[in-house]
């Protein structure tokens, strides 16, 4: 007969069962790479962003062995596929994120994620890279509406609220529009130096963040009842 597990590894394993449950909400899609672009042309991709060089369409086909049209025709356009690959990436932080901060609660639990995300990305040499060779298509995938790595970005997050909130942990009601603002306010802060000309201040971001998701949740929070 296998002798017990000691409880300091039952509870190691059970904390650890928790997290991967909460990435499978918060990230769906995990971190597979896409399956809508071909793997040799999305692998070739990454290669091109991860070492700094701007994506060029005629280089890629070449170098794949393809003709350029023949490369449209399976990604669409150069912008969605430097969109996959930004929600790709962001998925790995995401990731991390997650698993690292599923001993937290509440507003701490979503400050650490959003914390570690940008932490990950101001240190992310690859995407400083591309905000300097193509700032305008950069700022249109990392920041517009239309791009898929913003929505789900902001999906994610409104994920992650609803986790906490329907654990008790964060009493919010409309949480759509918070993941909204806090999706927005990283942004602002995290691409400040292209944006407005300022230095990028995530510490910034995260204090405005906690402050947001505090107020929200004293204001959303029903009246304590007289003795």
């Amino acid at each position: 007969m296998a002798p017990a597990p000691k409880r300091e590894n039952r509870e190691n394993a059970a904390g650890c069962a928790n997290s991967d449950a909460d990435v499978r909400v918060v990230v769906p899609e995990g971190v597979a790479a896409p399956s809508g672009i071909p793997a040799d042309v999305f692998a070739a991709t990454v290669s091109a962003y991860a070492a700094g060089r701007r994506l060029d369409m005629q280089s890629l086909a070449r170098r794949l062995g393809i003709g350029r049209a023949t490369l449209y025709r399976q990604v669409g356009s150069r912008e969605r596929l430097l969109d996959e690959v930004v929600w790709w990436r962001s998925r790995h932080a995401l990731v991390d994120a997650v698993r690292l901060s599923s001993g937290q609660r509440g507003a701490d639990r979503i400050t650490a994620v959003v914390s570690h995300v940008l932490s990950m990305a101001e240190k992310d040499r690859a995407l400083h890279a591309y905000l300097e060779n193509d700032p305008r298509a950069a700022l249109r995938i990392l920041t517009g509406v239309q791009s898929k790595s913003q929505r789900c970005m902001v999906g994610a997050v409104e994920r992650l609220l609803e986790l906490e909130r329907d654990r008790g942990h964060l009493p919010l009601d409309d949480i759509p529009a918070a993941a909204y603002a806090i999706v927005r306010i990283s942004e602002t802060f995290l691409y400040s130096d292209v944006i407005a000309d300022r230095a990028p201040d995530v510490a910034a971001a995260v204090r405005m963040i906690r402050a947001m998701l505090v107020g929200l949740g004293s204001a959303d929070a029903p009246p304590a009842r007289g003795h």
